[in-house]
């Protein structure tokens, strides 16, 4: 195995960590913007399309009340001697007001029946985007340490003197080398720093 770091560019780790930083920054973004454009749907079906019908229900109710009269109107008040009168008019606006209460009252039923289901379905997507949060949120801010971990480490190891004299860019430095000579008094040999430059 060996024991040599086979480095080639501090550069590409350098941008390998701006990479992460921008991918965390656009992540959190699209997150957000996807939790807030999915309570902008739910309401619209929970709030607004259930308000929209549940007036609507009422208008058309009205209607059918207000073409009934007519029809009452034009019965009583349009009869000549024992003949009743057609109001076909009547009749026909009578039909469209039901079909168009039938149609509210449709509608408002399938907001009820979806609602729960809708909020179930954002409950539960929001549910799976929290291990995505948490990827964003933790797991990065942690590599991003890591890497820039690595970068001091390489900054560091840079400027770490070799044994030969020279640091990694290829400068010459001093180095203090130990020499054992023999010491006159006890026969034990002693040491001495030099210094070689």
């Amino acid at each position: 195995m060996s024991t040599q770091a086979d480095i080639k560019s501090i550069d590409t780790l350098s941008l390998v960590k701006l990479a992460m930083i921008s991918y965390a920054h656009e992540s959190s973004q699209a997150l957000a913007d996807i939790e807030i454009e999915g309570q902008r749907g739910i309401d619209w079906i929970t709030v607004d399309r259930a308000a929209f019908w549940k007036a609507e229900m009422r208008r058309a109710a009205d209607g059918v009340n207000q073409a009934i009269k007519d029809l009452e109107h034009c019965r009583t008040y349009k009869k000549v001697g024992d003949n009743t009168p057609a109001c076909a008019e009547e009749k026909k606006n009578l039909e469209k007001a039901r079909k168009r209460l039938q149609r509210a009252e449709e509608k408002l039923e399938l907001v009820r029946r979806w609602t729960p289901v809708v909020l179930q379905q954002f409950r539960e997507t929001c549910v799976r985007l929290v291990r995505f949060r948490e990827i964003i949120d933790v797991d990065c801010p942690r590599a991003i340490a890591r890497i820039e971990q690595m970068l001091t480490a390489l900054e560091n190891y840079q400027t770490v003197t070799s044994p030969s004299g020279t640091n990694t860019s290829g400068t010459s430095t001093a180095v203090k080398s130990v020499a054992r000579q023999p010491d006159d008094s006890d026969g034990k040999p002693s040491t001495e720093e030099s210094t070689d430059s």
